[in-house]
């Protein structure tokens, strides 16, 4: 039953997921959210291949890895983008963060 169509469509409706949360939530943590759901999707893929079509089972894992890095990383500064625009207007909405400026 395991077969790398059955990855890669999970890993696209992971993918599709974040992007249809990314266009449809208008605050910032729910883009963080769906931001994560990509990078997961992605994630799943590059695994996938590693497992079904490589003899080096180290490349998909460095790039794994590499995308967990990144999604850490995107999250600590998105989340301190979120903290600073409640601080200065009580609300985490994305029309706020246009009103931000210098």
């Amino acid at each position: 039953m395991e077969s790398l169509i059955t990855y890669l469509i999970l890993g696209a409706l992971l993918f599709c997921i974040g992007i249809f949360g990314i266009l449809q939530h208008s605050s910032l943590i729910g883009m963080l959210i769906a931001t994560e759901l990509i990078l997961n999707g992605a994630s799943l893929n590059f695994m996938a291949f590693n497992m079904f079509l490589t003899e080096n089972p180290a490349t998909g894992q460095l790039f794994a890895l590499f995308i967990m890095g990144v999604a850490a990383a995107e999250a600590a500064i998105a989340l301190s983008i979120v903290i600073t625009v409640y601080r200065k207007f009580k609300k985490i909405m994305i029309d706020s963060v246009s009103e931000l400026k210098g």
